[in-house]
Order: C-alpha cells, then sequence, then structure tokens
C-alpha cells in the first residue's frame, strides 16, 4: 500500500482575510517540510504578484512572516491521503480538514482560494452551505504538472489583491 502522507498546521493568525487552500503537499514538500517546496512549483511566484512583493527570493520562513502581514493565510483541504509520489490524481483514501470550522474562527476572512482543480473540489464541499459567507475564487493550479504557463495563469493570481484591504 503507498504510504500515508499527512499535510502541514496551517500559516494563520486572526488577520487573514484570503485564505489560500491547496490539496496535499507533494514530495518534495513533504520532504523539505515547507509548502510548495519544489522549484518548479510557481506558486511563490504567483502570490508574489498578487502581493506585489518578490516573496520567492526571501527565505521560507520570512515568505511566510510576509503572507501573514498581508492577510493571506494558508492550508491543504487534504489532512492526510495515501499516495504514490506527488499527483492529487493518485490520493487514495483522503482524509479531509474541516475547513469549514477553520473559515469560522477566522473573524476577518472574505475570501477563499483554491489552488487548482483538486482543491476546489474538495474545498467546496468541506464548506457546504459555509461557502456563502466567502468568495470562492478557483485558481489554475500552481503545479508544474499543471502544464499552463505562468503568463497565463498570472491574471487569476494577481486578482487575489482585490480581496485584501491595506
Amino acid at each position: 500500500m503507498d504510504a500515508r502522507k499527512h499535510s502541514f498546521p496551517p500559516v494563520i493568525d486572526a488577520r487573514v482575510q484570503l485564505l489560500i487552500l491547496g490539496s496535499l503537499p507533494g514530495e518534495r514538500s513533504l520532504a523539505e517540510r515547507r509548502y510548495y517546496a519544489h522549484p518548479q512549483n510557481q506558486f511563490w511566484r504567483l502570490i508574489s504578484a498578487a502581493l506585489d512583493c518578490d516573496l520567492a527570493t526571501l527565505p521560507y520562513a520570512d515568505r511566510l512572516a510576509v503572507l501573514l502581514q498581508s492577510h493571506v493565510g494558508l492550508w491543504d483541504v487534504v489532512a492526510s491521503a495515501h499516495r504514490t509520489g506527488s499527483t492529487d490524481a493518485a490520493m487514495r483514501d483522503v482524509e479531509r480538514h474541516d475547513i469549514a470550522a477553520l473559515a469560522d474562527s477566522l473573524p476577518l476572512l472574505r475570501a477563499i482560494a483554491f489552488n487548482g482543480g483538486t482543491a476546489f473540489k474538495h474545498g467546496l464541499k468541506q464548506l457546504g452551505p459555509a461557502a456563502d459567507r466567502f468568495t470562492i475564487v478557483p485558481l489554475p493550479s500552481s503545479s508544474p504538472l499543471h502544464t499552463v504557463g505562468i503568463e497565463a495563469k498570472l491574471p487569476e493570481w494577481r486578482a487575489l489583491r482585490t480581496h485584501l484591504s491595506p
């Protein structure tokens, strides 16, 4: 049987206005214990464009600090799953996070963005009726497996800034 993979704790604080949810960290991220650690994953470049700040060049702890200072939280919709490799399609026996409870705990939360189709599909189900209280933003995946180029993804990712107040 495939190894059970577990996601990381959420990156949140009470100031979060925008929550970005992925599916489940890939092998490289799990090995390095860092969100979006694979050098070909475009997440840090895409969110940099949205925040108008080059997070990709910062040390990891500083990246997370800038996210929180910018009122952006980060987590995954999948708590754990059996999976060989890093593809979402390979996930089996999925255990989900309680996204609705997390959203309820964030007093300033306005929008929830989903990084890719799997995160969107699972996350919307997990939110249930709570989804009506937030702006829901499906995003093109930052994964290197999503072969659309970064230039095509940028407009939707840049639009995330409209969900943040200064």
